[in-house]
């Protein structure tokens, strides 16, 4: 507790302050009073001895402090404010989610025309639909007048009618009745349909982002495939990830952390699966954990232990259903677990795939969407796959434990950057490299 003059001279300065005269003191300055916070990120960090980060630098200056050209060996993460920022998630909605594809949804739901579904990623709402012709069609879902959504869920229609003054545009985008606008001047239909953003798709993946500087067109399926996967697209396919899959279940999940943190735990090459999954480590051979890198994906691969805990890992009758001997090998004894850059996460074990979408909501809020589909020809046993899906929730519950934990310790005084561990966290520093890539543009 300071004593009764100190506790003066504070009160004094701030008078002072206050009243635009100088301080009370000896020397007449400001004396300097050391407050826990402003030195808070000094610990466990790779800058000079001495060197105290200023809690408020700028969102540049913070962005620099991590150093992508660094070897991972000698690295630091990034530091803790990447994980708090407002700003920085600010930067991340504009920088990164609003210029990379963004894998919203899946080929099922658009099978006739009308068909559509809506969704928002950042702070983009989005409305995906299949138009009269079959052509796959996506726009920001804000009417032209004043901004309301002019569709909500999914659902097949001919056309979408803003709920709040009743203009309607057609599945192609454009205005087809503007209600009550006599005497408005300036003003053509053509010019006020509804906003585009590009469209793709990948095996039974649908994809939008916002289209490219004048670009009138839908890029095709090798342009798009080579911007979201590069050459792991290749790898993928050998994984038999295509449209043949049946959707058999979809949770969310409401986090309290950053997306990056639920990314990381996804990235850290198994290090935490012992240590937290008890049931999952007991179907993995960790032993035989690798990970590949490629310009924009990360694949983690993993031998499937001989005498499991898991059945997802397990084909029940496989013997009888399985179509080839290479199919049954790969449900036998591999898992595959893909992370493509920035969010999206794509799981084959068994005759299982699952996908995760992360989904920023604030800088320590994300919301995770994950989806189970099941290979066609494995039994269709509804108390089966109710199984395997509380069986995933079980593991998602202890990430989530695991997640929120991290990100109460990112808001500590206490924890500035951390380091990577080379021989099996290198998936995460080469999202971090990408990150840094995409900010610092």
């Amino acid at each position: 507790m300071a004593s009764g003059g100190g506790m003066r001279l504070v009160r004094s300065t701030l008078q002072s302050l206050l009243s635009g005269r100088r301080p009370l003191g000896s020397l007449g300055v400001i004396p300097t009073v050391e407050c826990s916070i402003w030195k808070r990120r000094n610990v466990n960090n790779s800058h000079p001895p001495g060197f105290v980060p200023n809690r408020w630098s700028s969102v540049e200056a913070e962005i620099s402090r991590f150093d992508r050209v660094i070897q991972i060996e000698e690295a630091s993460t990034p530091p803790s404010s990447w994980y708090t920022n407002l700003e920085i998630f600010s930067l991340e909605l504009e920088k990164v989610f609003e210029r990379r594809w963004q894998a919203v949804g899946f080929a099922h739901q658009l099978q006739k025309p009308g068909d559509y579904f809506t969704g928002k990623v950042g702070r983009v709402t989005y409305v995906v639909c299949k138009d009269e012709q079959g052509t796959l069609r996506a726009y920001h879902n804000v009417c032209r007048h004043h901004a309301a959504a002019v569709a909500s869920g999914q659902g097949c229609t001919s056309s979408f009618v803003c709920p709040y003054h009743g203009w309607i545009y057609g599945l192609d985008g454009r205005l087809q009745k503007a209600t009550r606008i006599g005497g408005m001047r300036n003003f053509t239909a053509r010019e006020s349909g509804l906003s585009r953003l590009s469209v793709g798709t990948w095996g039974p993946f649908v994809l939008i982002k916002s289209p490219e500087q004048g670009a009138v067109s839908e890029p095709d399926s090798v342009a798009v495939e080579k911007q979201w996967l590069g050459s792991a697209a290749k790898t993928l396919k050998g994984s038999n990830i295509d449209s043949s899959l049946l959707h058999v279940g979809k949770r969310e999940y409401t986090i309290n952390c950053n997306w990056k943190v639920f990314c990381d735990n996804y990235l850290d090459g198994g290090y935490h699966i012992p240590h937290a999954h008890a049931s999952l480590a007991a179907s993995l051979n960790l032993k035989q954990y690798n990970t590949t890198l490629s310009e924009k994906v990360s694949i983690q691969t993993c031998m499937v232990a001989a005498s499991g805990g898991d059945h997802r890992y397990v084909s029940n009758g496989e013997t009888q259903i399985s179509s080839t001997n290479d199919r049954k090998k790969r449900r036998a004894d591999n898992a595959v677990f893909a992370f493509v850059y920035p969010n999206f996460m794509i799981n084959r074990y068994g005759p299982w795939m699952d996908t995760n979408l992360v989904l920023p909501v604030s800088a320590t809020q994300c919301r995770v969407v994950i989806n189970w589909f099941l290979e066609p020809d494995f039994p269709n046993d509804e108390a089966l796959i109710k199984s395997s899906i509380e069986t995933s929730d079980v593991v998602q519950q202890e990430d989530i434990v695991l997640c929120e934990s991290v990100q109460e310790g990112l808001q500590s005084p206490a924890y500035d950057v951390g380091r990577y561990a080379p021989k099996v966290e290198y998936a995460m520093h080469h999202f971090h490299v990408l990150l840094h890539e995409d900010l610092s543009m």
